[in-house]
């Protein structure tokens, strides 16, 4: 994780089928990591995508109305409508609140 919070925070999973068509796909979704990493609230995020376009993104919150805001962001907004319409064959949207996390470093 890229993010450095003691919990309690929140996630926003986003699960997600891509399209055959990404054209635009890469600039979009570096700038709209751009534009999450200056909103408030924001603690980091994370993505993975497999060969057969299935793909996660995590990003990391530290409360509700901050994930509200996200999602009301106007140029967010833009870019939802755009995955709806080329992007992506389905998605998945869900939110969880984190009250306890821990991890493991090999030396």
């Amino acid at each position: 994780m890229d993010h450095k919070q003691q919990p309690p925070y929140y996630t926003v999973i986003f699960t997600s089928t891509q399209t055959d068509f990404l054209e635009g796909y890469a600039e979009m979704s570096a700038r709209m990591e751009e534009l999450a990493s200056q909103q408030a609230g924001f603690l980091g995020i994370e993505s993975f995508r497999s060969p057969n376009k299935k793909g996660v993104t995590i990003s990391y919150w530290k409360d509700l109305p901050s994930i509200r805001a996200w999602k009301a962001n106007p140029e967010h907004l833009t870019a939802q409508q755009l995955g709806k319409q080329k992007w992506y064959q389905d998605y998945t949207i869900e939110i969880a609140k984190i009250e306890t996390a821990y991890d493991f470093h090999s030396d």
